[in-house]
């Protein structure tokens, strides 16, 4: 029981056997540093009801407290705030309550509420995962792991754009260009072999251009009139209508590129449930737009587009179907949405994890799916991301200019490597035990970077600033945990039995206060969709470790009931430190 659950009902008996008024809400906040306490009740809202001031109501209801609440030790009151000084034995107490709960502040799902679905990565099979999938895909796997601890029933699940004319580009491009060449002739990932072809095609579409350009076309007649753009159109009519030299292409490169995501989604540690793919949902979508036509919710142009009006709602007219009676994306997508509580009755809601330029596409798609009667609709949420950039400017893949998953996780090992080397310590270490804990070191930096940022924030990814030692960063955060893993390993003592402490000293209360905020923490972080909220705790709670650390003695204690209490409390913190960091997909090593 929390503290708010153990004060709030003594509180209320207070005020109605001082005041002779019942009270339904009392507001509680954290005590500020200069004053003494461990919550804080705020005075100020029950001055009316209780026709009082704020001196006399503080002190009556902290006198009270003192006498019927064996929790509260003693009190103060500061111009409209009772600040509440709880007993030692209640933070004892609790500690000895949670101490052998491996995963404390984890709830079990309860399998009569809905699931929730969470999409995240949705790539494009014409290239290979860059630095914005990586945000997405960290955001999207931490998510959901979240909702998992806070007690949801969760599905991960992508839907994979293999068709359209961008996938065409890399096709065409191969087989004018490839010469046969596959990832095993060349070496490369499929992903990037696919990719390498998208960038082809924009370098050959481009000089096309400029020819034509140079015959006395507008640039907007080049593009349109470009014979490679022309042959990529007709080659998309061509997978539309079933062509089996071209559905065999299309299939034979999708495989390259779906071995080259699982090798990257692997090494970036997220994984899903089910995949949906585009080729096979593109059609969705047009039985329903029927039927919201029947309803009244869309309606038909003269030209027999069908449209819904959102003018009222503060959007604008949105296409639903075209003319030609072929389906747009946000045909596609409220199919989707159907389908996929058709494939699992169970899903009552659905986050999307998508960049924040997509803001008005999903207003829309939720609105819609209001409109047709789906009471599930109120559930959806984006999870709108904003964009990261380098210091050396935004990405482009048609350009080549994209910063690679793979490369960008190599290259946070390496980093990672050549810090750990200059720091000099990993001398007894084997090359596999080294080679492991570069890639634990090195993609912690990577994923707390991105995920200790409130997801809506543009982020400017400075990958040495990640992989720092000192700071609010990953690796310092892995280093302390490692720190009392080494403290664990030396305790040469029993130290499995609840100890009773009579008096804690203010460091451990300090540290049993940071660790009991935890499983709200999970909830807070898991109703604001905010893997930064998991982080920043995280952090906390190690700066609260290292001043604990730094100001007594631990292994060094004479008096053994103390020295047991501090490495049990040192366990815990790691416990939940690791905790923490599972819920980012972030692993911790046992030695730095």
């Amino acid at each position: 029981m929390s503290l708010q659950q153990i004060l709030t009902p003594s509180i209320q008996k207070a005020i109605q056997a001082l005041f002779d008024v019942t009270i339904d809400k009392i507001e509680f906040q954290t005590t500020r540093k200069e004053f003494e306490g461990d919550i804080t009740m705020v005075i100020f809202p029950l001055l009316k009801v209780t026709k009082s001031n704020p001196a006399e109501l503080g002190n009556k209801i902290g006198n009270y407290l003192v006498e019927n609440v064996s929790e509260v030790a003693r009190f103060n009151v500061v111009s409209g705030f009772l600040n509440i000084v709880i007993s030692d034995s209640y933070y004892v107490n609790f500690f000895n309550g949670i101490k052998d709960q491996k995963q404390f502040g984890f709830v079990a799902p309860n399998l009569a509420e809905k699931a929730i679905m969470v999409e995240y990565s949705s790539p494009n099979t014409n290239k290979p995962l860059h630095l914005g999938h990586v945000r997405n895909n960290l955001l999207g796997y931490s998510v959901a792991e979240i909702l998992k601890a806070s007690g949801k029933k969760v599905y991960k699940t992508q839907i994979i754009n293999d068709r359209g004319i961008h996938i065409c580009k890399s096709m065409l491009a191969w087989e004018k260009f490839g010469n046969g060449e596959t990832p095993e002739t060349s070496g490369l990932k499929g992903d990037k072999l696919v990719g390498k072809y998208y960038v082809e095609f924009d370098k050959a579409y481009k000089n096309e251009i400029k020819g034509l350009i140079e015959t006395g076309k507008t640039e907007e007649e080049a593009k349109k009139q470009a014979p490679i753009i022309i042959e990529a159109q007709d080659m998309l009519k061509k997978w539309e209508a079933g062509d089996e030299k071209v559905i065999s292409l299309w299939k034979k490169m999708n495989e390259w590129v779906y071995e080259g995501f699982e090798t990257t989604y692997t090494n970036l540690g997220v994984n899903f449930d089910k995949n949906y793919y585009e080729s096979n949902t593109y059609l969705l979508g047009k039985d329903v737009v029927q039927v919201g036509l029947d309803k009244g919710v869309f309606e038909k142009d003269p030209d027999g587009s069908v449209w819904i009006d959102l003018t009222d709602e503060g959007l604008d007219r949105k296409i639903v179907l075209r003319s030609d009676g072929t389906a747009v994306y946000m045909t596609q997508d409220i199919g989707t949405a159907i389908q996929r509580v058709k494939d699992m009755p169970d899903v009552g809601g659905m986050v999307y994890t998508v960049g924040n330029e997509q803001d008005h596409h999903f207003k829309v798609l939720f609105l819609i799916l209001k409109k047709l009667g789906f009471d599930w609709s109120s559930t959806l949420y984006h999870l709108s991301y904003g964009m990261v950039d380098l210091p050396s400017g935004k990405m482009k893949s048609r350009e080549g200019t994209v910063v690679d998953a793979d490369d960008l996780m190599q290259d946070m090992t390496d980093t990672a490597k050549q810090i750990s080397e200059d720091l000099g310590k990993l001398d007894s270490y084997s090359d596999e035990e080294k080679a492991k804990l570069y890639k634990t070191i090195g993609l912690g930096a990577l994923k707390y970077y991105i995920l200790k940022i409130d997801p809506k924030k543009r982020i400017l990814f400075n990958p040495e600033e990640s992989v720092d030692f000192a700071g609010n960063t990953g690796p310092f955060i892995q280093y302390t945990y490692a720190r009392i893993q080494s403290i664990i390993r030396k305790a040469d003592f029993d130290f499995s039995n609840k100890i009773e402490v009579e008096e804690l000293h203010e460091k451990e209360k300090e540290l049993v206060k940071q660790i009991e905020l935890f499983p709200e923490v999970i909830q807070n972080a898991a109703q604001n969709h905010s893997p930064a909220l998991i982080a920043n705790y995280t952090y906390d709670l190690v700066k609260e470790y290292n001043s604990f650390y730094q100001s007594v003695h631990i292994l060094g204690e004479v008096d053994l009931t103390k020295k047991i209490f501090r490495v049990q409390l040192s366990q815990k913190v790691a416990e939940v430190i690791k905790s923490a960091f599972q819920l980012l997909g972030i692993e911790v090593p046992e030695r730095m």
